[in-house]
């Protein structure tokens, strides 16, 4: 794909917007909003982690960080938790986008990348909802939430919505041709979540370990999130460089691999 193709996308995606409506709409129909598993997802399952999470490090192993400040450890780890969520439900859902919609891609032609793209917008917005009820929860039973933080919050994912898409295009394109990397996910998930600071503040990990876990793109998401809304803006400044340059350059790499890709995805589906 050339540059000239790169920035003629945007008047492709507009033309096909009927379809990019109509999946969104049936991914947030058919797995959150049409069912009571689907509400479950959105707000109880979330809730039910936390309760674990608080059970586990508060009630169990009595952790006490200085690092967390004045904060309980289940609003600490609750806006942690949820951008998280977005992050890993939308990458998910990214990566199977092509193979689930296998039947649509073999009879129409249009620009795969669409489905990619509901399938992260679906996760998101839902998460997102479930995220901003939490935080209205919050602050009904008393905690200090900084509402004038909430643009930066809201600005931050945002960006964490474009590394995920970024993400997906490649994992989404490449499990077609790969199976085994829905099996490989899994496990990586696993890692990276505990190697983000959810549950934890980045300033508890060994000096050691910290330039190592600073490599990890989701962190400069998740800390500042959690930092704004706490009240603590100077933290999370040292996102937006990452925020505003490099997380959209990414979409430029991962639409390029997707589209050299692409057109082979109907032989292997």
């Amino acid at each position: 794909m050339n540059p000239e193709g790169f920035w003629q996308m945007p008047r492709l995606w507009w033309r096909e917007r009927w379809l990019l409506v109509g999946v969104v709409e049936r991914e947030l129909r058919g797995r959150y909003v049409g069912s009571i598993g689907g509400l479950v997802w959105i707000l109880v399952h979330p809730l039910i982690l936390l309760a674990i999470y608080t059970m586990v490090f508060q009630a169990i192993f009595r952790v006490r960080l200085p690092e967390m400040g004045a904060s309980p450890f289940v609003v600490f780890a609750a806006l942690g938790l949820w951008p998280w969520l977005m992050f890993q439900e939308g990458l998910q859902r990214a990566s199977q986008a092509i193979k689930a919609n296998s039947t649509l891609v073999r009879k129409v032609a249009f620009q795969q990348e669409l489905l990619v793209f509901a399938a992260t917008l679906a996760a998101f917005a839902a998460h997102l909802v479930g995220f901003l009820i939490a935080l209205l929860a919050l602050a009904l039973f008393g905690v200090d939430i900084h509402w004038s933080g909430l643009p930066m919050a809201l600005a931050l994912v945002a960006g964490l919505f474009l590394f995920t898409l970024a993400v997906g295009l490649c994992l989404a394109v490449l499990q077609v041709f790969i199976p085994d990397m829905e099996q490989i996910l899994g496990p990586i998930l696993s890692v990276l979540f505990y190697a983000t600071p959810v549950l934890y503040p980045l300033m508890a990990a060994p000096e050691w370990l910290r330039g190592i876990m600073t490599l990890n793109p989701v962190l400069h998401f998740v800390e500042p999130i959690r930092a704004v809304l706490l009240g603590n803006a100077i933290e999370a400044e040292t996102a937006r460089p990452f925020v505003l340059v490099a997380a959209p350059l990414l979409i430029f790499p991962a639409l390029l691999l997707f589209r050299r890709l692409s057109p082979y995805t109907e032989d292997f589906l």
